[in-house]
């Protein structure tokens, strides 16, 4: 008897540490997606790529039910207690449930008009991609726990576009001032974002011809949970699905 509940707790374990890290999986299999066209700063058609970017989250929307329902199962038949602490903290990176916290605000905003001149084109005086991204990026780099841009929940695996001076997220189009909500610890929050580059190129770039940049304390900051995530490709094997099931 004794030799058959150790036998059962350790196959209980096995599959909890499995069903994690299918979950890391989903999580993190389409990061690399924040990194196409960080470099980009040309303009683009923006129509086309509106009409293109909200049939892509319709797409994925389906996806994500799927593999929300299939994640269920998993913890469930692998007896992962979704209040644990590791399948919590699970849940708060992937932006499954809402949460609240302290931590930091950060707004972005193009330059005033009155900052054109022939020593600088209307390109420098618009918020790129590259700086928002250098921002979020920064923030993850300080410990933050969850973090929403203009509202709506973003983490590891959400994907946005610049194109000229507004922003693509989840398939909506937003205007600047862009504002990012961290929550975290606010004084390694900053610290990450003082040891970005990215960052810092910014804030030259505040100095020079007057980019909007303010970052404040928050405390109480509440976040949704994620709209949608951009999880392409990511999908557990029938057989690994298969063998954990039986």
């Amino acid at each position: 008897m004794k030799s058959q509940h150790l036998t059962r707790a350790r196959v209980r374990s096995a599959l909890s540490v499995f069903v994690v890290l299918v979950i890391c999986g989903l999580m993190f299999t389409a990061s690399a997606s924040l990194a196409n066209g960080s470099s980009d700063r040309h303009a683009e058609n923006l129509p086309e790529l509106v009409a293109q970017e909200s049939e892509r989250v319709a797409d994925l929307q389906d996806e994500v039910d799927d593999l929300d329902a299939e994640i269920s199962t998993l913890q469930e038949e692998a007896g992962v207690d979704a209040t644990d602490g590791t399948s919590a903290d699970m849940r708060v990176v992937s932006g499954s449930i809402a949460v609240e916290g302290d931590g930091v605000r950060v707004s972005l905003n193009d330059a005033p008009d009155s900052a054109l001149s022939d020593d600088y084109r209307p390109d420098d005086l618009v918020v790129h991609q590259q700086d928002l991204q250098g921002f979020v990026n920064a923030l993850w780099a300080g410990g933050a726990e969850a973090m929403t841009l203009q509202g709506r929940r973003v983490g590891p695996t959400t994907a946005f576009r610049c194109v000229g001076n507004v922003l693509i997220l989840h398939g909506r189009v937003y205007s600047p001032p862009y504002v990012v909500e961290a929550i975290g610890d606010p004084d390694a929050l900053r610290a990450g974002m003082d040891d970005s580059d990215a960052v810092e190129i910014y804030r030259s770039w505040v100095d020079v011809v007057g980019l909007g940049l303010d970052i404040s304390d928050e405390t109480g900051l509440e976040m949704p949970r994620t709209e949608s995530v951009e999880l392409s490709y990511a999908r557990l094997p029938d057989d690994q699905l298969d063998e954990v099931a039986s």
